[in-house]
């Protein structure tokens, strides 16, 4: 029982001595600084442009493919006009044929002689179907062009709203440890956190 007493009286004095060790050199030079200290936030973000997604489809209403190229997504550029030139080929072929077969007709009607015109192997009421399916044509490919047209605005707008997009440390998807002490087990799982 003695033995106790003189180990724990020791360890006391032990550990008493050691706690109020001080060196005075140590003390002297400290210097407390009574200013606020207010830490600048690291995170430097770029400005976000609300009118840059308007301006860039009233670029590509103006002239097709400005607004790709406001956007700096050149490569978009000849699929535009590859899109849109392909519209205005098949408009103005149907067109095209459309006012020949009117024409031969219209020659018909007015009494000439069948064999003398461009189709003599295409009766009357053939010349009435062609007409019809090429006028269809024409104005599919007139709404399919201005669906392009339209595509193309489009195109860009959503691709300014979409450069403007932001990806940094303040959204963070990370896992998590933590121990359940009411089971005395440990929970794994992932975490969300969004930073305003």
């Amino acid at each position: 029982m003695p033995n106790k007493y003189i180990y724990f009286i020791g360890f006391l004095f032990f550990f008493g001595f050691n706690s109020f060790a001080q060196n005075k050199k140590d003390n002297d030079n400290l210097l407390i600084n009574d200013d606020l200290i207010v830490v600048a936030d690291t995170i430097q973000r770029k400005p976000i442009n609300i009118l840059a997604p308007s301006k860039a489809a009233f670029y590509s209403a103006v002239l097709p493919g400005l607004g790709q190229a406001y956007n700096k997504k050149y490569w978009k550029i000849p699929i535009v006009y590859a899109a849109l030139g392909a519209g205005v080929y098949f408009y103005s072929t149907n067109n095209k044929d459309y006012n020949r077969y009117r024409d031969e007709y219209k020659r018909r009607l007015a009494g000439s002689n069948a064999n003398d015109g461009e189709f003599p192997d295409v009766s009357d009421e053939g010349l009435i179907n062609a007409q019809q399916t090429l006028k269809r044509n024409k104005e599919l490919s007139l709404l399919i062009t201005i669906g392009l047209y339209a595509l193309n605005i489009l195109d860009a707008n959503v691709d300014a709203h979409l450069l403007q997009y932001n990806i940094d440390d303040n959204l963070a998807l990370k896992p998590h440890f933590q121990y359940n002490e009411m089971e005395n087990s440990s929970d794994l799982g992932l975490t969300l956190n969004f930073k305003f």
